[in-house]
C-alpha cells in the first residue's frame, strides 16, 4: 500500500469501530478519515503539536483501534535542555488488515437465498378457524 486513500482509511475506521461495541456509520467514518488525512497529506507521520484537543481525542481513538501509533524523538537544545517531540504515524499493515476484514465479513455475512420449495406443503393451507 503506497498511498492511503480516503476510501482505504474509511473502510479501516469503519471496520475497527464496527468490531467494538459502538458501530459507526460509513458517513461518520468517511468524515473522520477525511479529517485525519487532512493532517497527514502524503506524509506517514505528523507532529503532535499541530493537533487541537478534540483532534487529539480522535487520534487516541484511532490509536486504540491500531490504525495510528505514536513515536517520540528527544533532542538536546543549545542550552543543554532535553526536548521531546511527539509524532503520530499510520500503521499501514493494520489499515490493510482492517480493509481486508471488510471483504471477508461481507462474503461470510451475505444472507443465503430463501427457497420457497423447501417449505412443507401444509404451510400454504389456511387454518379452519380463518
Amino acid at each position: 500500500m503506497s498511498v492511503i486513500t480516503i476510501h482505504d482509511l474509511t473502510m479501516a475506521i469503519k471496520n475497527s469501530i464496527d468490531s467494538s461495541s459502538r458501530a459507526m456509520e460509513e458517513e461518520e467514518a468517511y468524515d473522520l478519515a477525511h479529517r485525519v488525512l487532512n493532517f497527514f497529506g502524503y506524509a506517514d507521520r505528523i507532529i503532535d503539536n499541530i493537533l487541537e484537543p478534540e483532534d487529539r481525542d480522535a487520534f487516541y481513538m484511532l490509536e486504540d483501534a491500531g490504525i495510528l501509533t505514536t513515536e517520540r524523538e528527544e533532542t538536546t537544545l543549545y542550552d543543554g535542555r532535553e526536548w521531546r517531540i511527539h509524532y503520530w504515524l499510520f500503521r499501514r499493515e493494520r489499515i490493510a488488515e482492517l480493509m481486508n476484514l471488510s471483504h471477508v465479513e461481507q462474503e461470510s455475512s451475505a444472507p443465503a437465498e430463501f427457497d420457497y420449495n423447501e417449505l412443507p406443503d401444509d404451510i400454504w393451507q389456511r387454518g379452519s378457524d380463518a
